[in-house]
């Protein structure tokens, strides 16, 4: 597989190749973890992530809530939701204080079959990092939040 890093050369500036190597790196790991959420759950990482996001509000989350969180459309999100009650795996119920809004909830089908692929989630993600050392995971983290300060900083003061 081709990736953005293997264009990158010698010449170019080790900042950008480091840039290339972490998308690299990304779009390794969210592959994998796409490939294996279909082919263990028949499920798919949109669905999973609103299904985490649910997880951690179980007095559940309004679709709005849901797309910010998500950072898609609502349609998007009623899209999945809709799957998702054909499932059994959440409930859509109308808000008391406002109609046109409805809260989203996981069920418990929908709680084990979260929990289940959760724990999966948990392996791959410890697997595809065994390649590092506890200790080089625990100083590639505080660089990565050295990292992450710093950029933000950058985009504040633009």
């Amino acid at each position: 597989m081709i990736d953005l890093e293997t264009r990158s050369s010698g010449d170019d500036h080790l900042s950008l190749r480091l840039w290339l190597r972490l998308l690299a790196c990304t779009n390794l790991v969210g592959a994998r973890t796409r490939s294996r959420l279909r082919s263990e759950f028949a499920t798919t990482m949109p669905r999973f992530d609103l299904l985490a996001q649910l997880e951690r509000s179980p007095e559940g989350l309004r679709m709005s809530d849901l797309s910010q969180r998500l950072m898609v459309t609502g349609g998007n999100v009623t899209r999945i939701v809709d799957q998702l009650v054909d499932d059994g795996w959440v409930l859509r119920t109308a808000s008391p204080d406002d109609r046109r809004s409805y809260t989203v909830r996981l069920t418990p089908k929908g709680r084990r079959a979260f929990t289940a692929m959760a724990l999966r989630h948990e392996e791959w993600i410890v697997e595809m990092f065994g390649g590092l050392s506890a200790k080089e995971r625990a100083h590639l983290y505080a660089l990565l939040a050295k990292l992450k300060a710093h950029a933000a900083l950058e985009g504040d003061n633009r």
